[in-house]
Parts: C-alpha cells; sequence; structure tokens
C-alpha cells in the first residue's frame, strides 16, 4: 500500500496550547484497517486560559544576534532560549551524532568550519577532540581563543561528512565514521581523543559514491551493517577487515537502521521504487515516484532485512515521507516521517504500522516542522522538531502502540535541534545550527580598491549541545507557551477572507486577511547572489551601516542607492541560509528542508536542490501557491539550473549583444544560434512557466543580458501576476573583475525598475530585491543581514525601515497580495511586510542611473565590439584596463602562479552548462579576488604570501570545492 500524497487527508493535529491549562481532552482516530497509515492518531485539545499574542510582530526593531528578555533573535524569524545547560561549540554544524555505549561521549559529524568529527565529554560537558582538514596549528589556535585550548585533535584528509551521524563498536574501543565513498574507523581512546583512521571502502557503482548514512552492529557484534545512502543498498561489513560481505538492495536514500531482534529496519527517505509507467522526478540518478506539480516524493518506505535468512528479499512497510530517524523501545519502533511532520508507530511482531503521531503542534499550519529525531524516557516519547527550535513530548502506552499517544507538549532548544536523546537521566539535544553564525568574524577582500573587510559572516557557523533534566507534564505544557511565542505562532496571522465580505472591502497594498483584495496585481520578484547590507549600503548615512565594510558602495551599486533613497532602505532585513544551496530554497519555499537543511555536511548527493526531489516540501513552491490561488506566473532563470547554452559562448558575446541592444541595435541579435538559451528546469510546474530565453547562473553571461532578454518577453507579452527573475553576476567570480560583475548587476537591476515604471503596469506592480543568501561579506551587525529592496508606488518612499524583516517575510508579503496561502508554518508565523507599504501611491516613476565603474573592467580578451569606456552603457568617457593593461598588471615573477589560479578557477563551474553557484570553496574564492584585485603583488591578509590554490594553509592540497572546506 503506498503512502498517501500529500492531498491525502491527514491525522487530525494538536489544537494551539493554553496557558493555564486546567484539563486534556483527546481526541482519537483508531483504523480497523491493520496497515492504514494513518492507524491511529490522538490530537490534544489544551483548555483553559488564552495564550498570549505570539506574532512576530512582537520581534519590533530586534537586531540578529543581540539578546532580548526573551532570548536571541536568530534570522529564520525565531528567538531561541534553551531549557537546561548549553554547551556551544564554533567549529561548524554538527550533523548527526552518536553517544558511547558507556554514556559519557557525544561523537558528532560536523562541517563548514573544515572540522569533520567533534567528541564532547558529557560528564564534564566540554569538547575534548576533534578531527578535521583544518591545519593541527590553525584548529589549536581557534580551540584556544575558543576556550577550549589543549584539545586533542587529528589532521585527515578525507573531509566528507556521510548522511548521518558515527556509531560506535559494541564495546566502545572503536568509532566508525560515515564518508562519501565508504567509511572510516578510529580507535576511541578512554579519554574522549581519536587515534589514526583505517579506511573502509565502498566502491562506487555506476559514477554513484556511497555516501554512507546510518551504521548499526548487528546484536552479537559480529557485523556492522551500513546504509549506502547513494546506491540505494545495505552493505554487511566485518568489522575487523573491513571487507563487504554482503549487500542488501533497498528502497530509494536509506537513511537509519535500527535492529529489533535479527529484523534490520531501513528508514528509505525516497520510498519504494517507482513502477512503470508512474510519474517520477530524479534524485541522485534514482527516479523518484513523485508529484510532478508540487515537486514533491509520494512515498516513504522502511526496508526489512532478515539477517537471519540472509538470502530473502528484503521486505516493505508503508510509512509516510522521508522516514528518516528510528527509535525501537521493546518490540515497537518509532519512525519520524520528516517531510509528512509525524511519527509512524510500527509494531515490529507483525511489521505493521499501528499507528501516526501527528507532530504538527500549531493548528494553522500543518506542515514544515520536521521531526528529526526520537528517544524515550519513561512512558514519554520525545522528538525532535528541527524547524521549531523545540522537543515535542508525548505520553504512550509501552505495553499496546496501538493507544493513541497523548500529546504533552513542547520544550526549546537552541537552532535546529537535529537529535535528541537520553542519557543518564537526562536528555541531551544536539543543536545542528546551535546559536547560529556567531562564530569568530571572518575576512572578506572583494573588488579593486576595497580594502579587506572584516566582521559577521554566514559561516561563522556554530553548534550546540543543550541538556536537561525532563520536566513534569505540567511544567511542559508551561513550556509549550514560550515555544509558541519564539515561533511567532498566532492564530491571528493566518486570518482568511471571508467570500460574503471580500466584495466589501476595500483594496489595500498588503490585505490583513489572506484572499482580501490588493490593489497590487502584478508582483515582480529579482533574486541576486551573496552580498551583505553593509558590503552594498554601509555608506548609506540613513542606515544603521559600518562604511568601512562598503565594498561595493555608491560608485559600484548607483542604482541600488538611488532605489534605495526614492523607495525606502531597509537596514534591519535579514537571509537565512549559509549559501545558495539553502538560500534559493528558502526564497522558492519559504524554507530549507530537512533533507537539505541535515544533509549539508555532504553536498555530494545534492547541493542545489532544485535538481533533487527530495529536496522539496511537500506543500509545493511559491509559484504553485500563486497559481493555486488563480494567479499567471513566469519564471526567467530562478531555480533553473537546466541552462542549455551554446557550446562556446562567451561573456564577451552576450556583452556585445547586449550593449547593442541597449543602444537602439536589432534585439534578434540576442537570440542567434550562437547565443540563444534553451533553459529548462527538471521541476515539470516550473519548467511550463520558464521562459527558455533566460539564462540561469553563470558568471560567463552578464546581467544586462539577462535584462534585455527579459525587456523583449516583457514588451512582447507583458507581466503575469508573479514572475521571478534570477540576476547573478553579483556572485562575482567570472571573467571581469568582481567590482565589474556588480556594477553590471546594478545596472541591471536600474533598467528592469525603469522598464517596469515607465510602463503601463507600473500602477499596480510591486517589485521585490532579494539576494538568495549573504554568505560572501562582512556586516557588523549578522551575517545574514542582507539589502533588500521594496519598489513600488506602493512603497514607503524615502523612509529607513528598520523593522526586523526576513525573506520569510518577503515572501509571506508576495502570497499575502496575491490571495496565496502560506507555504508552511514558518511562513504561516510571518508578519507581513506592513511597514514597507502605504495605500497613498506615489506613481514617480525611476530612471536608472549609468554605471560608474566599466562593466569590462579586468577582462583578459577584450569583446569584439570594444572595451566599455562608460560611454556603451553610462554617459561620460572615462578610462578602462585593456587586455594589454591587465596581463600587465601580472608581475613576470607571479605569472605561474595567477595560471594555476586560472586554471583551479575553470574548475569551479562558474560558467556553462551545470554552474553551480558556491561551488568553490569560499576560503580559495577569497584569495583568487584578492590576487587579482591587487594584482598579484599583496598576500591575502593574516597570509605569509602569495599561494597557489593547492598550497594555501589549512586548505588540503585538491581542495577545491565547498565541501572540501
Amino acid at each position: 500500500m503506498a503512502a498517501p500524497s500529500p492531498s491525502a487527508s491527514r491525522p487530525p493535529h494538536p489544537a494551539p496550547p493554553r496557558a493555564g491549562a486546567l484539563r486534556r481532552l483527546s481526541r482519537c482516530v483508531r483504523s480497523r484497517t491493520p496497515l492504514s497509515i494513518a492507524a491511529a492518531s490522538c490530537a490534544l485539545v489544551l483548555v483553559g486560559g488564552g495564550i498570549a499574542a505570539a506574532s512576530t510582530l512582537e520581534f519590533g526593531q530586534h537586531q540578529v544576534g543581540s539578546q532580548y528578555e526573551n532570548g536571541e533573535q536568530i534570522a529564520s524569524n525565531q528567538v531561541i532560549k534553551p531549557i537546561g545547560d548549553r554547551l556551544m561549540t564554533p567549529f561548524g554544524k554538527i550533523m548527526g551524532s552518536t553517544v558511547s555505549p558507556d554514556g559519557r561521549y557525544l561523537v558528532g559529524t560536523s562541517a563548514d568550519r573544515s572540522v569533520a568529527l567533534q567528541v564532547f565529554d558529557l560528564k564534564a560537558y566540554k569538547p575534548v577532540a576533534a578531527a578535521g582538514t583544518l591545519a593541527a596549528t590553525s584548529f589549536a589556535a581557534a580551540a584556544a581563543d575558543a576556550g577550549y585550548g589543549g584539545m586533542a585533535y587529528q589532521q585527515i584528509t578525507d573531509g566528507s561528512v556521510g548522511q548521518e551521524g558515527p556509531v560506535f563498536s559494541p564495546d566502545g574501543k572503536f568509532l566508525y565514521a560515515p564518508v562519501a565513498t565508504g567509511l572510516v574507523r578510529y580507535p576511541f581512546n578512554a579519554d574522549g581523543s581519536l587515534g589514526a583512521g583505517t579506511k573502509i571502502s565502498i566502491p562506487t557503482v555506476g559514477g554513484k559514491q556511497a555516501l554512507t548514512a546510518g551504521m548499526a552492529f548487528s546484536p552479537d557484534g559480529a557485523t556492522l551493517y551500513a546504509a549506502v545512502n547513494g546506491q540505494n543498498t545495505v552493505v554487511a561489513i566485518d568489522p575487523a577487515s573491513g571487507t563487504v560481505k554482503q549487500t542488501f538492495p533497498t528502497g530509494i536514500a536509506p537513511r537509519q537502521l535500527a535492529f529489533a531482534g535479527t529484523k534490520l529496519y531501513v528508514s528509505n527517505e525516497g520510498g519504494r521504487q517507482a513502477a512503470a509507467g508512474e510519474a517520477t522526478m530524479g534524485s541522485y540518478g534514482t527516479q523518484v515516484p513523485a508529484d510532478t506539480t508540487l515537486g514533491t516524493s509520494t512515498t516513504g518506505t522502511l526496508s526489512v532485512i532478515d539477517t537471519a535468512n540472509a538470502a530473502a528479499a528484503p521486505s516493505s512497510v508503508d510509512v509516510q515521507l522521508h522516514p528518516t530517524a528510528m527509535h525501537l523501545d521493546g518490540s515497537t519502533l518509532y519512525v519520524a516521517n520528516t517531510n509528512s511532520d509525524t511519527v509512524s508507530v510500527v509494531d515490529t511482531a507483525g511489521n505493521k504500522v499501528v499507528q501516526t503521531i501527528a507532530t504538527q503542534p500549531w493548528a494553522s499550519s500543518q506542515a514544515g516542522y520536521e521531526p528529526t529525531g526520537i528517544t524515550m524516557q519513561g512512558d514519554h516519547l520525545l522528538v525532535s522538531l528541527g524547524r521549531a527550535n523545540a522537543v515535542a513530548v508525548y505520553k504512550v502506552n509501552r505495553k499496546d502502540p496501538r493507544d493513541p499517544a497523548s500529546y504533552i507538549g513542547l520544550l526549546p532548544t537552541d537552532y535546529y535541534p537535529g537529535n535528541v536523546t537520553a542519557v543518564g537521566g537526562q536528555i541531551v539535544v544536539t543543536n545542528i545550527r546551535g546559536i547560529d553564525a556567531r562564530g569568530p568574524e571572518l575576512s572578506f577582500s572583494k573588488g579593486p580598491g576595497t580594502s579587506p573587510a572584516t566582521g559577521h559572516g554566514t559561516h561563522s557557523t556554530t553548534a550546540s549541545l543543550t541538556r536537561f533534566a525532563l520536566p513534569g507534564d505540567d511544567q511542559i505544557r508551561k513550556y509549550t507557551e514560550t515555544v509558541f511565542q519564539q515561533n511567532g505562532w498566532d492564530a491571528a496571522s493566518v486570518k482568511q477572507s471571508v467570500a460574503a465580505d471580500a466584495a466589501k472591502v476595500p483594496a489595500v497594498a498588503v490585505p490583513r486577511r489572506i484572499g482580501d483584495p490588493s490593489a497590487i496585481k502584478h508582483v515582480f520578484l529579482i533574486v541576486k547572489e551573496n552580498r551583505t547590507y553593509d558590503q552594498v549600503y554601509g555608506d548609506m548615512k540613513q542606515g544603521n551601516g559600518d562604511p568601512s565594510l562598503a565594498q561595493f558602495g555608491a560608485k559600484v551599486t548607483p542604482n541600488q542607492h538611488a532605489l534605495a533613497t526614492q523607495f525606502g532602505l531597509y537596514d534591519n532585513t535579514y537571509d537565512i541560509g549559509t549559501n545558495s544551496a539553502e538560500g534559493h530554497n528558502w526564497m522558492m519555499q519559504g524554507d530549507n528542508p530537512a533533507y537539505s537543511e541535515t544533509s549539508a555536511g555532504e553536498y555530494k548527493r545534492s547541493y542545489d536542490t532544485e535538481e533533487d526531489v527530495l529536496g522539496h516540501q511537500r506543500t509545493g513552491f511559491l509559484w504553485t501557491s500563486i497559481q493555486a490561488a488563480g494567479n499567471t506566473a513566469r519564471n526567467y532563470g530562478e531555480f533553473e539550473y537546466g541552462e542549455g547554452k551554446p557550446a562556446g559562448a562567451t561573456w564577451q558575446d552576450y556583452y556585445c549583444a547586449a550593449t547593442s541592444t541597449m543602444a537602439g541595435g536589432d534585439p534578434a541579435q540576442l537570440f542567434t544560434p550562437a547565443l540563444q538559451m534553451h533553459a529548462s528546469s527538471a521541476i515539470p510546474s516550473l519548467n511550463a512557466i520558464a521562459d527558455p530565453n533566460a539564462a540561469p547562473f553563470d558568471t560567463a553571461v552578464p546581467d544586462i543580458y539577462r535584462y534585455a532578454t527579459w525587456k523583449q518577453d516583457f514588451e512582447k507579452n507583458g507581466p503575469k501576476n508573479f514572475q521571478m527573475t534570477w540576476l547573478s553576476s553579483d556572485h562575482t567570480g567570472g571573467t571581469v573583475d568582481p567590482e565589474a560583475q556588480v556594477a553590471d548587476n546594478d545596472l541591471a537591476v536600474g533598467k528592469i525598475v525603469d522598464e517596469i515604471s515607465h510602463s503601463q503596469y507600473w500602477k499596480d506592480s510591486a517589485i521585490f530585491i532579494a539576494e538568495d543568501d549573504s554568505q560572501d561579506g562582512a556586516d557588523h551587525v549578522d551575517g545574514h543581514r542582507a539589502p533588500v529592496q521594496v519598489i513600488s508606488p506602493y512603497a514607503v518612499h524615502g523612509k529607513t525601515v528598520s523593522t526586523f524583516y526576513s525573506q520569510i517575510n518577503m515572501v509571506r508579503t508576495i502570497q499575502q497580495i496575491l490571495g496565496a496561502q502560506p507555504l508552511n508554518q514558518k511562513v504561516a508565523a510571518a508578519t507581513p511586510m506592513f511597514d514597507a507599504f502605504t495605500d497613498k501611491p506615489d506613481l514617480t516613476p525611476y530612471s536608472a542611473v549609468p554605471n560608474q565603474v566599466p562593466l569590462t573592467e579586468g577582462v583578459k580578451t577584450a569583446p569584439a565590439c570594444g572595451t566599455d569606456t562608460l560611454g556603451k552603457t553610462g554617459a561620460a568617457a572615462a578610462g578602462v584596463n585593456s587586455a594589454a593593461a591587465q596581463a600587465a598588471a601580472v608581475p613576470p615573477s607571479m605569472q605561474d602562479i595567477a595560471e594555476q589560479w586560472d586554471t583551479w578557477g575553470e574548475q569551479q563551474h562558474l560558467t556553462g552548462n551545470g554552474a553551480k553557484e558556491d561551488f568553490a570553496n569560499p576560503y580559495l574564492f577569497n584569495r583568487w579576488t584578492w590576487y587579482q584585485a591587487h594584482h598579484w603583488t599583496s598576500p591575502y591578509p593574516g597570509d605569509a604570501k602569495v599561494y597557489g590554490p593547492n598550497d594555501v594553509p589549512g586548505i588540503p592540497a585538491g581542495s577545491t570545492s565547498h565541501e572540501d572546506g
């Protein structure tokens, strides 16, 4: 029996708790069909006094990273103040964790700071050891700076991280850590330090790496079983010799393993294999049963391997979407269905789902809580809800798993709890993101003439452990109110239009109720790349900026400065993601789903999950929600990676075609066979609204070409109700230097706004402009603070808006204007950007400002149409670096190193079909742009000399990509 589709009936979920609850009423449903997915479910209604208002309006002018009475504000529209004791680590996100058999040590795999393993002494409650690719001296300095001097450290060469946490041998003497191509066995010493690791390789099959996930020892300890996530199998390994003894087929993307006697249960995140003729979408080379409109998988399964009869084919149990974490209690197996926001209760005696527990604590939204970990203490079931920063607590009948679970309440944690474990009478929570990007400050250097900028950056990632004694049930109910307030869960935030009243309600810019009329009929969304607020707007005196960090200030971005002056400056708005893999998800889904969040240490299975069906929430995308509300949509490159760029087409070719067209030349030259794109998307519903002439990410396509092609479609066909455009030149790392790329991006933004504001559609339009993330710059407030623009006749003109907003608020605002239902609980809780709008329109149009930086600055091979003297795209003539001058800027003694970097750059997927934003290792990418900007004569700040790409300290030779670092 297949798991239900997202549109199928769901088990009832808990109503919002109310403070001072005096009694509980259980609403329970028990199926008469033993194998029913919704076999039994129970929702708890707390009756009593009303809960305090908890809308995100309460965040006011909170700044991310600052401490308030109710906790620390973080970029994801949440406040964190966990119960119990917090242990923070600055060595990167903890992706998966395990506890030693004696309960003394917790070991986590980690990512983003060149540290792959972290070991914590739970008795002393401190980190004691680590392993990573970071140079030993660099780690020692970082540990000392964090107050953890003397940590044992093992330098390794393979910094990849598997899809789940490590596992201990039954005697605790060895630790087995998953990596991309197998696993590594480390001797585990009594003091928590690691011995030298021994690699156990799992061969690549059909071009697919192992991507090792969960592991488990057989009950007799003689065999180690490992989920081979990338190959849809489980392997049995001799733990002493490392020999693979047998391979078992599973469902798609196996994640965790659990033994019940000699039966091995495997959670298959991608569900079952597809049947012939079934609708599918891809994930790491496997076709997954899918809903091609919502872009989500439609099945979830457990494979059951009888290890006592290894010749028998595995059987299967249907659960719900994205089964990941499992916990065995006697003969009862609890399974977290992460994308369905439920827990399946499986009776292992009969391999039947006997109950499904809804983990959807806020009645106003059923999606996006993301259960990630499960444990038990007594008769209390604890489930970590990653996106809610909480642990949900239920009371269960351990003797009869069919008896409906009773929801007690929620306990607050740090940012994104990935695992929860009962250890020695206490609960230990591993929080993937800890206190967010509040680790050591980072330095960035971008563009000719700029100084290094040091400040908060998104890659200053942290993680944390929190531990506490499980409170009594009454106290848990009190903490539930705290969790509601920290998430902004308030029923008033999702008020719906009443059909009978809608016609009587006057149209305003942003309606107060979903479905009420808006004066805005056309919404334009422009997504850009990687800049912080200070990096662009730090020089604007009317905002909270640091001018010393303004590497792309008014000279480079005159249009963005002019737009901010005319239509409003937003100096307290944040991106949520660390990088583009997360950022585009936040923009298009209002979330970075757990599949991406919890496997972000790997980035081998997928980076940008547009191509990966498992990276999509069950409720669909921004465009599908808008279409479901009866509106039309059009896409120009955003969330696409199927580029279709002609072979041999160069930046210079696109530059010449764009500038000629902008100067009045024939637009047909934009679409010659040598240049014309044939872009597409792996998501059918996105492909259906895509302009194939619009370029997705590619640093060899200037944004003025994207503008020029967009203009032709806009003038010919007019706008849809919703349209989105990807302008990616400000990512930098392309044919011209960083300053020129950002100037190109700025000019394209100005030209698009100019075109719309001088059109017949301006009177009822709104343009939203955002970065996908802000990872490639410094900011004095927080690395997530980003330059955002709201442009409309209804925008508040000439003001500085310091209200706390994030990308989630922007998504909610777009949906609110167009009458779409919020995509998930994050978007449902978000307050629309009311402070950005007025109901009295100012129809004054915008006229684009000429670029003040030559768009060909830094080019090595001059375009056939000549270099930019600011005459083609600007107003006045000015000098520009010619090809000969640029070549001469590399001293003879540095030619070899410069050529090494050029070769490195060609490997970073910055251009061509299959281009990937943020593929390059950021520590190497920053040095490359610094050397270019300083003509190869100045070492990167903190370095002893100008290094080649394979010689940078702390970066192993051959490390090129983001996941290597």
